[in-house]
């Protein structure tokens, strides 16, 4: 998997000083659990300022709550991406997947609610068009690494 040129942050500040300069500085791509309350906060706040928010801090914040791999956070990485269109472009669907796409599906499948059923359907069609095609979580993992250099 090529990992694309990214360009310098585009100096846009999400949360007062806090941009992904910052988040990789404090949290790196794969975070303490100690420090995942805050990244879920952080993310929640940028997703709920709608299409003002900075989409490429909200990408960081799923790759870190994806690289801790918690399968509870399934849901607030699929609601971030639904945010909007530049949300929904930027933010990856296999960050979706940080417990592995089987264990994603059973999360999704059992969680009761509209918006857990359309990201269970929205994941299935990704499946289906080849977006999960040699998906491993590690190899994933890897990738963001690289991505953002660290």
């Amino acid at each position: 998997m090529r990992v694309p040129d990214r360009q310098a942050n585009s100096g846009r500040v999400g949360f007062g000083d806090v941009d992904e300069d910052e988040l990789l500085r404090r949290y790196g791509t794969r975070p303490d659990d100690a420090d995942l309350d805050e990244i879920r906060r952080l993310l929640d706040t940028q997703r709920a300022l709608g299409p003002d928010a900075d989409t490429l801090t909200m990408k960081l914040l799923c790759v870190q709550l994806f690289n801790a791999g918690h399968v509870e956070d399934v849901l607030r990485i699929w609601q971030a991406k639904e945010s909007g269109f530049d949300a929904h472009c930027s933010i990856d669907v296999q960050l979706l997947c940080g417990t592995g796409l089987d264990a994603t599906r059973r999360h999704l499948a059992a969680v009761p609610g509209e918006v857990a059923q359309q990201a269970l359907t929205y994941l299935e069609e990704c499946v289906r068009s080849g977006d999960f095609d040699e998906f491993d979580v590690e190899d994933r993992a890897a990738w963001y690494d690289q991505y953002y250099r660290v």
